[in-house]
């Protein structure tokens, strides 16, 4: 199936590995051309190298920390002075540390709200005008299933990002005039370094190999496995298309029926 964005510009963040690569690619084999953006600045120009390599769109590397206005303000203006504009912008950044109300003090917080709430605010501030230019528009942001059922022992991911659904949805409403749409995914127990770094921590809290924790983690999970990037990123990239005309202002999880509330 077409989907309608063949020569468009997408700017990914985090993308050098993990959910964020995996959209990139994704797009990019629908013929989108590519701003991807990550900390380590070897990370991710060698997953621009295998970007090119496997399909014929421009891509564009920057090494940014989406935590930085400033950084993220360079990624921005360089990105439409190399590839014309930005049709796509895919907020997505990694999660806040592992822990419970009384191990946080107020530095924490601040640092979790600048990943996973202000930064996506702030990308979606510098693109929206040229959006807006051309009445086209798709922001997509990944979340976690945790804005819908919080998750115990992740105190400042479950804060910040219910914060970036309520601005999306807010933001979805007032941008639909213009053609822009705004969505969410949730991500449940996609196969990640998080995850990875989950099963390990568990792991060695009950004193059970890894294979053993991924097993206890796939267990209440209905489809009996945790899943892929890559099936995460179908999803990011229907809804960054032409074929999604008709959603936004949606969230919606990817967690192989994980989350048993009806809504």
């Amino acid at each position: 199936m077409d989907l309608g964005i063949k020569g468009k510009v997408a700017l990914v963040a985090a993308s050098s590995k993990g959910i964020g690569k995996a959209i990139a690619a994704a797009l990019a084999d629908e013929g989108v051309n590519l701003s991807i953006f990550s900390r380590s600045e070897d990370d991710i120009e060698r997953t621009a190298s295998e970007i090119r390599t496997r399909f014929p769109v421009d891509v564009f590397a920057s090494a940014a920390d989406v935590t930085s206005k400033e950084q993220i303000d360079r990624v921005i203006e360089d990105t439409v002075k190399t590839l014309g504009g930005i049709d796509i912008l895919i907020n997505n950044a990694g999660g806040p540390p592992f822990g419970f109300f009384e191990d946080f003090e107020s530095p924490d917080w601040q640092n979790a709200l600048e990943l996973n709430l202000l930064s996506g605010i702030h990308m979606a501030k510098k693109v929206v005008p040229l959006m807006k230019k051309q009445n086209w528009g798709r922001i997509v942001n990944i979340t976690s299933i945790a804005v819908k059922q919080p998750i115990d022992g992740l105190m400042l991911s479950n804060t910040s990002r219910a914060g970036l659904i309520g601005f999306s949805k807010t933001l979805s409403n007032e941008l639909a005039k213009y053609n822009i749409l705004v969505n969410n995914i949730c991500p449940g127990r996609i196969y990640t370094d998080r995850i990875k770094a989950l099963a390990e921590k568990r792991a060695a809290q009950s004193g059970i190999e890894y294979e053993k924790a991924i097993e206890e983690m796939e267990k209440d999970i209905p489809l009996q496995r945790i899943g892929t990037p890559e099936e995460l990123a179908a999803l990011a990239c229907f809804l960054a298309s032409e074929k999604a005309s008709y959603m936004t202002g949606t969230t919606i999880q990817v967690d192989g029926g994980l989350l048993r509330g009806l809504f």
